[in-house]
């Protein structure tokens, strides 16, 4: 009997023929002309995104400069987003700092699929987002550096990439990530 058990049928079949034969767990990429213009497009969003990112950070505000204070403890910011009165503003900084990372999360493995994965993505977003808030910090008048931002703004990136981000780069780019 323990024969019969190890016959042909019991053989793992190879990758190619499991595509072949339509293996609902293959991937499927899509034909390089739509996997270009699918890339070129989620460059121009994340050009876009940089204006954006650069102009709500990166821009002055001589009227709240004597609020600023450059924050370098994890959660310090958070608190006090939390402690203020109307529940509005904080929703307003924590889920704006959030929402400032998503798009990262979602095009950056899409332009550059080298950096797929959880923590290639964490990784490069926390990168950017410490220079943008050390950026405000030194060179912007009435900004500061908050570390908490960096925290948020790399969580957002997470969100965006567990959501969205990871499933687009699977089907834009061929398996593996290396296209």
């Amino acid at each position: 009997m323990a024969r019969a058990a190890s016959g042909p049928r019991s053989r793992p079949r190879p990758r190619a023929a499991k595509a072949r034969d339509g293996d609902p767990r293959e991937r499927h990429t899509l034909a390089f002309p739509l996997r270009l213009l699918a890339t070129a497009c989620a460059f121009v969003f994340m050009v876009a995104f940089a204006v954006v990112l650069a102009r709500l950070t990166l821009h002055p505000s001589p009227a709240s400069e004597a609020l600023t204070h450059t924050n370098l403890h994890p959660g310090r910011s958070l608190r006090a987003y939390l402690d203020q009165p109307a529940l509005r503003d904080a929703v307003k900084q924590i889920g704006g700092n959030i929402l400032l990372g998503v798009p990262f999360g979602v095009l950056v493995p899409v332009v550059a699929p080298r950096t797929r994965g959880v923590l290639r993505v964490l990784l490069l977003t926390a990168v950017v987002m410490l220079l943008v808030e050390s950026a405000q910090g030194v060179l912007v008048t009435g900004r500061a550096f908050d570390v908490d931002d960096v925290i948020l703004n790399t969580s957002g990136a997470l969100l965006g990439y567990l959501l969205l981000g990871r499933r687009m780069s699977r089907t834009v780019h061929a398996r593996g990530g290396r296209a």
